[in-house]
């Protein structure tokens, strides 16, 4: 949610900065603006809307020229999104950007209020920059650690004071932020894709570090005002990998870069044809002593979770718990150390799987995080770690993400069996080199994705939809529901096949699509029975299966054939028509594919 950068140097810092933000967008917002110091004073520039928006006003107005400054987009939290509740926010002299939320802004703003402050927002950002000009007495970072003492919540801070018009201060409090080292400059973004093309080099703070940027470096404090030496990281990959190397969309472009993905993924985890998480600190012997799963994630990753339950307890036979990471510590879960707890999270800063994982290291349970983002909060925190290797994802609705964590489920799954002696070695290198085949069969379904075209015109203009499935078809259904309404915008379902009669099949009618996945062999002639079901109620069916299989004629009006393969991996597989179905949707509709509206990609506050 929401995106700050920063800039000193020698470059016109208005254009770094929403260049930067440029770069930011696929993270959400509904506004965006900038402060740079032209001259001695600072000039601001903010409005509602697309970054298109702040381009045109300030075409119109006039862009600030300087060579320092701060920049935003906004997810509104406190105030509806408008010119005013736009960021950045100033006291007397200072003016900041803020991600996150300020949890006891109604305590403060009271207070200052009673001090003389007046306020011209709604939000709990401008409390914070009327805080830090309370305190302000000439010493930047004197005021900075006494408002963080004050400040109540996850947030993270671009300051720049009035009388320091060279230099930019950031502060971060659990909401990510990194500092890019740069030859003559220095930058802040929330994420790295901001400043990539700038710099490889950053720091990443941790919780309570301030840092001070200027042209020739920047020196990062504690709250102690100790001066804190920082490891310098280096991104592991280049400006090309968020552009669109012409793909219309980001998101057609990641889905096309999935087979290469789990390549990436699974070969470093791979010796002699077994599964081997030894660098993630998963051994047999620990993997021989759990009782029980959880897994805890949100939307798409929770989704990659349900699929890591079905593959499990099929085949390794320990009991598998799925929760919505927001749900998870709110039921009180009963927790042990004998159980491991997984969070899934693509940028491993989501703050409810952050503190469900907190809650789970409490009660004595171990943790196991999946994550894209190297460095993250997530990441840094669980007590092991298996990173994927989906490189940057651009598009707010997952997909590569998505397949990728999928990918690890299968791995963490075929040792997990093999621990428990529930497979023999000589089938848990059956069941790997099957994973290894994926990225083939997906290539070879991404050769057809045309006639995903034709369903996605068949669903251009409804107004709800019904996914069905059974077992893993089922699990994947859930995802395919939730792609489109991203998207589309179109409201869908996921139901299981069999639920159909015990209620909602009194939804179907002709103006009611139906999106059936049968893959598996063992549940396919049940599924077809659903199917018939909703047909004899004038639902217009898409039916996504096999080659192999065959159906009567007028079962399905539309058919989306996959590769055959092996039952237990079709989820990666039949993924992918899905994926396609809601992307060639919105597109049909007109909607802004990579950015829909109301959507954040990484969702840092709860």
């Amino acid at each position: 949610m929401c995106g700050i950068v920063g800039y000193v140097g020698h470059r016109n810092c208005a254009d770094v900065l929403v260049d930067a933000l440029t770069k930011l967008e696929y993270r959400g917002y509904d506004s965006a603006g900038i402060a740079v110091f032209e001259k001695e004073e600072i000039k601001v520039c903010k409005s509602k809307g697309r970054l298109a928006n702040l381009t045109q006003k300030m075409e119109t107005e006039g862009k600030p020229n300087g060579v320092a400054g701060i920049g935003h987009t906004r997810w509104a939290t406190h105030g509806e999104p408008s010119d005013l509740n736009s960021h950045p926010h100033s006291g007397d002299r200072v003016t900041i950007v803020h991600n996150g939320i300020i949890e006891n802004y109604k305590r403060l703003k009271e207070f200052l209020i009673s001090e003389g402050k007046e306020f011209k927002s709604e939000t709990d950002t401008e409390v914070a920059a009327q805080l830090l000009d309370f305190y302000y007495r000439g010493d930047p970072v004197e005021a900075i650690v006494q408002t963080m003492h004050e400040l109540e919540g996850s947030f993270a801070l671009g300051i720049v004071f009035a009388d320091f018009p060279d230099i930019v201060f950031a502060v971060r409090c659990e909401s990510p932020l990194i500092v890019g080292v740069g030859e003559n400059e220095s930058f802040i973004a929330s994420d790295v894709p901001a400043i990539i093309q700038y710099t490889k080099d950053y720091y990443l703070l941790e919780h309570d570090e301030i840092a001070v940027l200027t042209p020739y470096g920047t020196k990062i404090y504690d709250t102690h005002y100790n001066k804190l030496e920082k490891e310098l990281k280096t991104a592991d990959w280049d400006v090309d990998a968020i552009g669109k190397q012409g793909y219309a969309h980001f998101m057609l472009k990641e889905i096309h870069e999935q087979p290469e993905a789990i390549r990436k993924t699974i070969a470093p985890r791979i010796t002699d044809g077994l599964p081997d998480l030894a660098e993630c600190n998963i051994t047999l012997d620990y993997l021989r002593s759990l009782d029980r799963i959880f897994i805890v994630a949100c939307g798409t990753a929770m989704h990659a979770g349900i699929v890591g339950k079905y593959v499990m307890e099929k085949i390794a036979r320990v009991p598998v718990i799925v929760d919505i990471a927001s749900e998870f510590r709110y039921r009180d879960p009963i927790l042990s150390e004998k159980d491991l707890v997984i969070i899934i999270s693509q940028s491993g800063e989501t703050a409810d799987s952050k503190a469900a994982m907190e809650l789970a290291q409490q009660r004595g349970a171990k943790t196991l995080a999946i994550v894209n983002a190297m460095g993250s909060s997530i990441a840094r925190g669980a007590d092991m770690l298996i990173y994927t290797h989906a490189g940057p994802e651009i598009a707010v609705a997952s997909t590569k993400a998505y397949m990728v964590q999928i990918a690890v489920m299968y791995l963490f799954s075929f040792q997990l069996a093999l621990a428990k002696g529930k497979i023999s070695e000589d089938e848990c290198r059956t069941l790997v080199k099957q994973l290894e085949e994926t990225p083939d069969k997906i290539a070879e379904i991404l050769e057809h994705k045309e006639s995903t075209q034709q369903i996605a015109a068949s669903l251009v203009a409804a107004d709800s939809l019904l996914y069905i499935g059974r077992g893993l078809d089922y699990a994947l259904s859930m995802e395919g529901s939730l792609k489109l309404k991203e998207i589309s915008y179109i409201h869908s379902e996921s139901y299981a096949a069999g639920e159909l009669k015990h209620g909602t099949i009194s939804l179907i009618t002709e103006q009611m699509p139906v999106i059936a996945i049968a893959t598996q062999q063992d549940l396919f002639d049940k599924t077809v029975s659903n199917i018939k079901e909703v047909k004899a109620r004038g639902a217009c069916v898409t039916l996504v299966c096999t080659e192999k299989h065959s159906v009567e004629e007028g079962v399905a009006d539309f058919r989306f054939n996959l590769p055959e393969f092996y039952d237990l991996l079709m989820p990666m597989l039949a993924v992918v028509p899905l994926q396609l179905i809601a992307y060639y949707t919105s597109v049909l509709r007109g909607n802004d594919v990579d950015k829909p509206r109301n959507l954040a990609k990484s969702v840092t506050v709860e």
